[in-house]
């Protein structure tokens, strides 16, 4: 048995995005060969409207999946196809654009927003499927009580103590929201083959082998190689999201919003863009 230890921590970053969000940009273009096949992850933490309602006004996306998991708050969204509707607090969207979709994201006043949006990047053989939306409701999201009042673990997909989380559609991964109490062990096995990282929400801990080093809130920490998955929460407890799944170990060409394979048919994504071809 070998216990994934932390290689790299990444502190998330006050920015401002679409059309002036205040939010917390944790990983993005420089991590991407750590966190493969996962590409970016935004999160959201404000008890201000202000910081968001003016939202993310219509925008393109193609070749990759974005996944918006929401603790607190509401968000509508519609799109280019004609779809339409509200995540709700303790749901998820799982978006697919594909060849090619324009949506919208439009984050409503409340006491709180609270959640992430990741992205995650399509196979070249899938970058040019047929956009879809999956939407994940509080009851699709399986919670398991850890023994001795430990905490929660809520499986998003992924497998989970013999509980299966949501199937996805062309790359198999795995989301935790894991809750743990103060002084509590936790830990599963973990594919070797797999990227892991984790994004911590709430509280500290401690990670693999060294207890010398807390990770604090608003971190990302990137394991390296292992069989096996071990945290500590730290003394006000622990609350983070656990991400893993194989990379795809193909070439990356992003720009902006939207992620494909090569220079060229980046170049030809904007190309449609601008003649109004974009959508298939």
């Amino acid at each position: 048995m070998k216990t994934r230890n932390i290689f790299k921590t990444v502190k998330g970053q006050p920015v401002i995005d679409g059309a002036g969000v205040h939010l917390i940009r944790v990983l993005g273009p420089s991590d991407v060969y750590d966190i493969d096949p996962f590409l970016m992850l935004d999160a959201f933490d404000s008890e201000n409207p202000e910081d968001y309602i003016l939202g993310f006004p219509m925008h393109p996306h193609r070749g990759i999946e974005t996944i918006t998991y929401l603790i607190k708050g509401e968000i509508d969204h519609k799109d280019s196809l004609g779809n339409g509707g509200t995540i709700k607090e303790g749901e998820s969207q799982w978006m697919t654009s594909g060849s090619g979709i324009l949506h919208e994201e439009m984050p409503q006043a409340s006491d709180k927003l609270f959640g992430l949006q990741i992205w995650l990047n399509m196979p070249k053989m899938s970058k040019m499927d047929e956009p879809a939306y999956f939407d994940i409701t509080r009851d699709m999201i399986k919670s398991i009580d850890l023994p001795e009042n430990g905490g929660v673990v809520k499986v998003i997909s992924g497998l989970y103590d013999n509980i299966d989380g949501v199937d996805t559609r062309h790359v198999q991964v795995i989301i935790f929201d894991i809750s743990l109490n103060p002084g509590f062990e936790f830990e599963i096995p973990s594919n070797e083959e797999n990227n892991l990282f984790i994004y911590i929400f709430e509280g500290n801990g401690f990670f693999g082998e060294n207890e010398d080093i807390i990770v604090d809130n608003k971190t990302v920490a990137i394991f390296d190689e292992g069989d096996h998955f071990k945290a500590k929460a730290g003394a006000n407890g622990l609350r983070f999201m656990l991400f893993s799944g194989k990379p795809l170990r193909e070439p990356i060409a992003w720009g902006g919003p939207i992620v494909m394979n090569t220079d060229e048919e980046l170049d030809e994504a904007f190309r449609e863009l601008r003649l109004g071809k974009f959508i298939k």
